[in-house]
């Protein structure tokens, strides 16, 4: 397996990282990993060329500890990617619906197919991955049981696929990042820009208000502003923030300048081009807004 054409993710195979390897790089192997650290790791150590990380959940939101993972990394964003989390009951070859009884997945997936499950008296139980529990299932027979997880996870381990779509709501969605050991500024995006940067401001009054300032006064468009607590002190905070647009820009140079004299630290994480889904999903909202 050659590290330029492996991108690694966390989980097993089959896993929802998994798919968006696939959908984003089809042309490339997945290189699957116990750890988000084991992730970056293996594009920091040569053994795959880009990594895939998952950073937020519509449903959920942020995925833990990931923040804190990004700035550190020595890696940079290239890419984003959106998956639909699309649940699908899956048992042995041979077993019908009506003989499953009990199902196994990751503890997030379960309550998303609450509805489902009661309807045909199937009982839950937690596990570490949904992946991992459709592997376990392959290897060994056990009566009665099925497990949630994607499509491709059944593709992979050999099971049959008895339902799909059974998510009560139809929107949740995974947002990805894919990281490099090298930036790549020079690319534009048909569908507009992104930047994501980590900041500190100073320990003067209104410091994060006037920060913010310089985006508004240029007309620059803020998608994202989440802190966290830095070494767990709770008077260092760290601000994550994704804008729309190129450093290039005149307007997104002039606010990043202004956001310099209000900050202690300041690092961008990746300029890259944002996803077609994001203006998809901007678009229907502004529909059911408009229409409420």
């Amino acid at each position: 397996m050659t590290a330029n054409l492996c991108i690694a993710f966390q989980g097993e195979m089959g896993a929802y990282s998994h798919e968006a390897c696939r959908n984003c790089y089809p042309e490339m192997d997945a290189l699957p990993c116990r750890s988000f650290e084991d992730v970056i790791e293996a594009v920091r150590s040569g053994r795959a060329g880009l990594a895939m990380l998952p950073v937020e959940n519509s449903t959920y939101g942020r995925v833990a500890d990931i923040h804190h993972l990004l700035p550190e990394s020595g890696l940079h964003i290239i890419a984003e990617t959106f998956v639909r989390v699309r649940v699908a009951l899956m048992a042995r070859p041979g077993v019908r619906l009506g003989e499953v009884r009990h199902v196994r997945a990751h503890q997030v997936l379960i309550p998303q197919a609450k509805g489902f499950l009661a309807h045909h008296g199937i009982t839950s139980e937690a596990a570490v991955d949904s992946a991992g529990a459709a592997a376990d299932l392959a290897r060994e027979d056990r009566p009665g049981e099925g497990v949630l997880a994607s499509e491709l996870a059944a593709e992979i381990y050999g099971l049959d696929v008895l339902a799909r779509d059974i998510e009560d709501y139809g929107h949740n969605t995974t947002r990805f990042l894919v990281m490099s050991p090298r930036p790549d500024p020079e690319r534009r995006g048909e569908h507009g820009m992104l930047t994501s940067f980590v900041f500190r401001v100073r320990n003067i009054p209104a410091a994060l208000y006037k920060a913010m300032g310089g985006f508004a006064t240029n007309g620059v468009n803020m998608t994202k502003l989440e802190s966290y607590m830095v070494n767990g002190m709770f008077t260092a905070t760290q601000f994550y923030a994704d804008i729309e647009g190129h450093p290039d820009d005149a307007n997104v140079r002039l606010a990043l300048d202004e956001l310099g004299y209000f900050t202690s630290h300041l690092s961008i994480l990746g300029t890259y081009p944002a996803d077609p889904l994001r203006s998809q999903q901007a678009a229907q909202y502004q529909s059911l807004a408009g229409g409420s």
